[in-house]
């Protein structure tokens, strides 16, 4: 009988293990410093391409829900509400490729930032900064067929609901939040935060909304019935860009000043299950299937990934300077 060589008895340990996401999905990763995207292998850990963004910076990105292309908002060299570079445009990548196949530009400087891609209509959702706006894009044509207002000024991050009717904009120097009737395309009510609050984001069932305020260590429940603050959920600093698990019972926070992410029970709204981190995490994305969440660390250029079972960080995935928005193709 002839042995078996240890590479085929690998190949055939991996077939029998289940693949909780399709072998060739893609978390893309924005590198602000690099100026960017980075085109990850989830299961190998590792950046397989990046793609110049050809100019000033992104920092958030989408892919379409078939995982074939990225839209990278062209956002500037500055932060909220500081002087720079204004952008105004959208890279569209092919992240099979790893090359831009296209351009959306607007007539004038935007900043544009957050875009999200609505989960009935299949439009593409950008907030446009310095027009306190929402601007709608058919990403097929690569055209901008509408706007919304917000209202107010620096709406930077945006969500919308998952049945696709509400959007919710974080205004960072008013410090509220813009809720928005997505088919009638206006401003349903303004909810004052802070004088300044940071990222949005909504829980499974859209019952909720979740914001961080940018002067003391709490996160604002906003109950999306009555669009107004319910209670406050105490945080270990200020947090940034959180992001429920898809079963609906967490919230990952990240806290950049700590380097650490707070785990949120969603049925009893209380800190539960601190994760350090690399340094100055920004934003979490949780994997499709709930088991892993990765957090981008703008300052130690690093992907933490979590085990969302035992909270603890399983690898770091090396990535360019200033990692910041994350997206995922399936």
């Amino acid at each position: 009988m002839k042995p078996i060589s240890l590479a085929l008895t690998l190949a055939a340990f991996s077939m029998m293990i289940p693949m909780s996401f399709a072998q060739d999905a893609r978390l893309l990763v924005a590198q602000k410093g690099d100026r960017s995207l980075a085109i990850v292998d989830p299961v190998a850990g590792k950046v397989i391409a990046n793609v110049p963004e050809n100019g000033i910076t992104g920092h958030e990105v989408a892919a379409t829900p078939d995982g074939k292309l990225a839209f990278v908002p062209i956002y500037g060299n500055s932060g909220v509400g500081k002087p720079g570079t204004d952008g105004r445009n959208i890279i569209v990548v092919d992240i099979a490729t790893h090359k831009i196949v296209g351009n959306i530009e607007f007539d004038h400087g935007v900043r544009p930032h957050c875009a999200v891609f609505g989960p009935k209509d299949g439009l593409l959702y950008v907030s446009t900064e310095l027009d306190h706006s929402i601007t709608i894009i058919d990403p097929k044509t690569l055209k901008i067929v509408g706007s919304i207002p917000t209202g107010q000024a620096e709406s930077h991050m945006f969500a919308l609901s998952h049945d696709g009717l509400r959007g919710y904009t974080a205004n960072v120097g008013p410090g509220t939040v813009s809720v928005l009737d997505i088919k009638a395309r206006k401003v349903l009510a303004i909810i004052p935060i802070s004088s300044n609050t940071q990222r949005i984001s909504v829980s499974m069932d859209d019952r909720w909304a979740f914001t961080s305020d940018q002067t003391a260590p709490r996160m604002a429940v906003i109950d999306t019935h009555t669009n107004k603050v319910s209670q406050w959920v105490p945080l270990d600093g200020l947090g940034y860009g959180g992001a429920p698990t898809p079963d609906g019972r967490w919230l990952l926070m990240p806290i950049p000043d700590a380097n650490k992410v707070d785990v949120i029970d969603l049925k009893t709204m209380k800190p539960a299950h601190p994760v350090d981190v690399c340094a100055n995490p920004q934003e979490v994305l949780v994997r499709p299937d709930g088991k892993a969440a990765y957090v981008s660390c703008m300052s130690s250029n690093q992907v933490a990934e979590i085990d969302v079972r035992t909270w603890k960080v399983s690898r770091y995935i090396a990535t360019g300077k200033g990692t910041d928005g994350l997206g995922w193709a399936k």
